[in-house]
C-alpha cells in the first residue's frame, strides 16, 4: 500500500468519524425509510401515545410531518399541534387536519417549551413525544415503540437511529447511533430528539414539564432530569425518524450561540463546575469511537437497519 491510498483511507475514517456531528453525508437521493416491515400481529393491549407538534410559521413543511403522524395509523394516538401563531398558511392546514387531531390550537405561547408545555396539558397518553414541524416519523415507528415499552415495562424512555433530510424531504445521510450511555448523556447529547418517546410516569417524576428557560437545549435537558429521576433509557436497534436539515432551522440559527452557552448551563448544573470542550471531547471520545465502528459495520451491510441489539 503506497502512502497516498493510506492518505486516503485515513482522510475517509476521519470522515466516517464526524457522521455525528456533521449533518450532510451525500448529496440528495430519495427518502426510502430503513424500517423493517415484518409482519407482527397488533398489540392487543397497546399503550395510548401522546404527540405535541409545535410550530411556527412552518406551513411549508408542517402538512408532511402531520401526515408522517397520523399515517402510521396507530388506533390509540392524541396529536396534538400547538402552533404560535403563524401567518403563513398553517391555520388553514391545521383547519384541514381538525376532525384527525385530537387538538389544535394557533395563539402565541411564548416559545417552543411553553408550546409543548401547553400541548402536552391536553393529553393523558401513557406513552409521550414530539416532533417539530420540520421533521418526520418514519412508518411503524409507533408500533414498534409501543411493542418494545409494552414487552420491556422497567423501561421508561427509548430512542433510536435518524434519517437526515433536505427541504425537498429527499435523503442526505443516516445516523446510526451507539447504545445508550448515562455517561456520556451527562458531557453531552447525541440522542436524536425526534426518536425519543418516554413515559408519563418518568415525565411526572421529572417534573411534568418542559423549562422555558431554554431555547435549543429543552430537549437534553428533559433528558437529563429524567435519567436524574431514575428513568432507565435504551437505544432501539431501528430508525425512527428523519432530521430535516434547512437554512431556518434553530440548529442553525442559535446552535453556535445560545445553543452553547445552554449547554454550558446543562453541564456547569450536573457537574458543579466549568466544563471546557476539551474536556467534553475526552470524555465522549470511546462513545464516538463506539460510533464508526457501528457506522461502518451498518454500511457495509454486516448490521441490518444497525441492528446491534438495544
Amino acid at each position: 500500500m503506497g502512502p497516498r491510498s493510506l492518505r486516503d483511507r485515513l482522510e475517509t475514517a476521519k470522515r466516517r468519524a464526524n457522521r455525528l456531528g456533521t449533518l450532510r453525508h451525500h448529496p440528495p437521493r430519495p427518502l426510502r425509510a430503513p424500517v423493517d416491515e415484518s409482519s407482527r400481529p397488533p398489540l392487543e393491549d397497546a399503550p395510548t401515545i401522546s404527540i405535541v407538534t409545535p410550530s411556527l410559521n412552518q406551513a411549508r413543511f408542517l402538512e408532511a410531518a402531520i401526515e408522517s403522524v397520523l399515517g402510521q395509523e396507530y388506533p390509540l394516538l392524541e396529536y396534538v399541534v400547538q402552533d404560535g401563531g403563524s401567518k403563513d398558511g398553517s391555520r388553514e392546514i391545521l383547519d384541514r387536519y381538525s376532525d384527525r387531531l385530537e387538538h389544535w390550537e394557533s395563539a402565541p405561547d411564548g416559545g417552543q417549551a411553553a408550546a409543548l408545555n401547553r400541548g402536552f396539558a391536553k393529553t393523558s397518553g401513557e406513552v409521550m413525544a414530539y416532533l417539530n414541524s420540520d421533521d418526520l416519523l418514519l412508518p411503524g415507528a409507533l408500533s414498534y415503540v409501543a411493542r418494545f415499552l409494552h414487552d420491556h415495562p422497567e423501561v421508561d424512555v427509548v430512542y433510536g437511529h435518524r434519517v437526515l433530510i433536505d427541504e425537498l424531504g429527499r435523503e442526505i445521510g443516516r445516523q446510526v447511533i451507539p447504545r445508550h450511555s448515562d455517561r456520556v448523556l451527562s458531557w453531552a447529547s447525541f440522542i436524536p430528539q425526534e426518536t425519543v418517546f418516554w413515559s408519563r410516569a418518568a415525565w411526572k417524576r421529572a417534573g411534568a414539564s418542559f423549562d422555558a428557560s431554554f431555547q435549543c437545549a429543552i430537549d437534553w435537558d428533559l433528558l437529563v432530569r429524567l435519567r436524574e429521576a431514575g428513568a432507565r433509557m435504551v437505544r432501539l436497534p431501528r430508525f425512527l425518524g428523519a432530521f430535516r436539515v434547512h437554512g431556518d432551522q434553530k440548529t442553525t440559527a442559535l446552535g453556535p450561540t445560545i445553543g452553547v452557552e445552554e449547554m454550558q448551563r446543562i453541564r456547569t448544573r450536573m457537574h458543579g463546575r466549568q466544563v471546557d470542550q476539551d474536556e467534553v471531547l475526552r470524555r465522549v471520545r470511546p462513545y464516538l469511537i463506539r460510533h464508526v465502528v457501528l457506522d461502518q459495520l451498518y454500511r457495509r451491510g454486516v448490521l441490518r437497519y444497525g441492528a446491534d441489539r438495544p
